[in-house]
């Protein structure tokens, strides 16, 4: 059987709690809103905690065993600020090891602060106990005392812990299926079981701290959102308004009266005021505290002002004035040159500087271009050849000119002597001459040139098969040509010519380089062979 707590509330054992602590807080929060009077946080986000509260029983009121779980289990020898009521100590691991780290409250470390902020927000004490109901009038408090108790009785529990005894069980919230031997919450109200995970308030989702929860319209809620369903909520104070008549502004419920100023709590009821983060201002804390300074005047611009503003720097409507002659800016071109604001033409005839192209000056909200030190505008940054303006597109500069692109290839990019088109890459230079690769041929053959060897005649260029055919000497041993090319020596006497291999004697064969010969007809012969033939 799972354990139950004896459903007993009383408001009268923690009165003296309350009184203590609303002392110590009245030090720390406006009276009105729940934020800190020195940063305007949330109370939840400072560390407002008192050993009286860090008992969820204690919290609810609820009289019985004061321990956190069973006995033999202590929270704190374990090092954690809570653990489930009646749950062995053997299964304390087990159930928090099914929680996400953060909701799992160990000493020290941020599950403990979660916990207490969670206590803080799912169960307000002002909801809990009419004592600690600062702003409820006299004549409502039996409202309140109702709601109380209708709410203790109907709706309010704490959720156990307990094994799945039974197959074929689903959680009571994503009705997926409860595995048989594990840990589940029971929640006795709507006699249904969950996963520990799925134990959420319907409306914040947050887990239910410490199994806390209420009951409506068969959902689980915390308490806060639970009370919410019913009634409404201060913006302002937090607690739950149960007056018939209250305000409604900023999509919010207040008091009458708790529609304060967000920085010195007078009433805006009937007032103006000015919504800035969510929270509302007086006229005069929002100029003390947002508004901007006059640059001209240094009065503060008010609501009731234009703020006209450049560079973070702020002006009256009327305060706008050229720093020279004092003329309106507002809806007018202007510079500003060392924080100071003129109107174009005296801030052309200061400090504008000039256009290298037309030698005009530049007037204030005028586009220039600009490059290296030059400067020019827009219509006047164009091709000096072309005279179309360049804008973004690429331009190339030399010496004191601007090019487009296909105006200055027209006019300075390299071009080959045969074809006459530009060379883009892998040209070949033939008498200071440039040339495309696959133009560079044979002024005969019409065979490349590039890389092989070549001579020329008339300033064409042949390769030297045809050098040697159409213009080279011819051995008259052999009948080839002498090209000369790669050092090839050759003899010449009267007008025929022989290669230095082709001159030998037509007798005995031997070479005649350098040595004494005598013709005989078309032949060449050495002195014996000569002899031989007179003899």
């Amino acid at each position: 059987m799972e354990a139950k707590l004896e459903n007993s509330w009383h408001t009268s054992d923690i009165l003296d709690i309350f009184e203590k602590e609303r002392d110590q807080e009245d030090e720390i929060f406006h009276d009105a809103q729940k934020n800190c009077t020195s940063c305007k946080c949330p109370r939840e986000a400072h560390d407002v905690c008192h050993e009286e509260w860090v008992s969820v029983r204690s919290r609810l009121g609820l009289k019985g065993d004061e321990s956190n779980g069973p006995i033999g289990v202590d929270a704190r020898e374990r090092g954690l600020a809570w653990v489930p009521p009646g749950l062995p100590s053997h299964k304390v691991e087990e159930y928090f090891s099914m929680l996400p780290e953060i909701a799992v409250p160990r000493l020290g470390t941020p599950g403990e602060r979660h916990r207490d902020r969670q206590l803080a927000i799912q169960l307000p004490k002002q909801d809990l106990a009419r004592a600690y109901c600062r702003h409820l009038d006299p004549k409502h408090a039996s409202s309140a005392d109702d709601f109380m108790a209708a709410r203790n009785e109907i709706a309010l529990d704490i959720g156990s812990i307990q094994e799945v005894l039974e197959r074929d069980l689903e959680c009571g919230v994503c009705e997926s299926s409860l595995k048989y031997g594990s840990l589940a919450v029971s929640a006795s109200k709507l006699g249904l079981l969950y996963h520990p995970t799925c134990f959420r308030c319907a409306d914040c989702k947050e887990l239910l701290v410490d199994l806390a929860y209420c009951v409506h319209d068969d959902m689980l809620f915390c308490e806060r959102h639970y009370a919410e369903q019913l009634k409404p909520r201060c913006a302002a104070c937090d607690e739950l308004i149960f007056s018939g008549e209250y305000t409604k502004a900023m999509n919010k419920d207040w008091h009458s009266g708790h529609f304060c100023c967000w920085q010195c709590d007078e009433s805006l009821t009937g007032q103006r005021y000015v919504l800035r983060d969510e929270h509302p201002y007086c006229i005069k804390c929002y100029e003390s505290v947002f508004a901007n300074g006059c640059e001209e005047c240094n009065k503060i611009i008010g609501i009731d002002s234009k703020d006209l503003s450049y560079k973070d720097k702020h002006w009256h409507e009327a305060c706008f004035l050229c720093n020279r002659c004092r003329v309106s800016l507002v809806d007018k071109q202007f510079g500003s040159k060392v924080d100071k604001i003129y109107c174009g033409n005296c801030y052309d005839a200061q400090f504008a500087s000039r256009c290298d192209g037309c030698g005009e000056i530049f007037r204030a909200g005028t586009k220039k271009m600009e490059y290296k030190t030059r400067q020019w505008h827009e219509k006047c940054f164009c091709c000096v050849v072309c005279k179309n303006p360049i804008g973004t597109k690429s331009f190339i500069p030399r010496e004191q000119e601007i090019y487009c692109a296909g105006c200055y290839e027209d006019k300075f990019a390299t071009r080959c002597v045969k074809c006459n088109k530009i060379i883009t890459s892998g040209g070949v230079t033939y008498k200071n001459e440039p040339w495309h690769r696959d133009c560079f041929t044979c002024s005969n053959c019409n065979n490349s040139l590039a890389g092989q060897r070549f001579t020329s005649r008339d300033d064409k260029p042949y390769c030297a098969e045809c050098f040697g055919e159409l213009f080279a000497k011819r051995c008259t041993a052999c009948s080839k040509p002498i090209t000369g090319i790669g050092g090839t020596r050759f003899i010449s006497f009267e007008d025929r010519h022989w290669h230095n291999d082709c001159f030998i004697c037509a007798g005995c064969k031997t070479s005649l380089v350098g040595r004494g010969f005598i013709t005989d007809g078309d032949d060449i012969i050495c002195p014996e062979c000569a002899k031989m033939k007179l003899m």
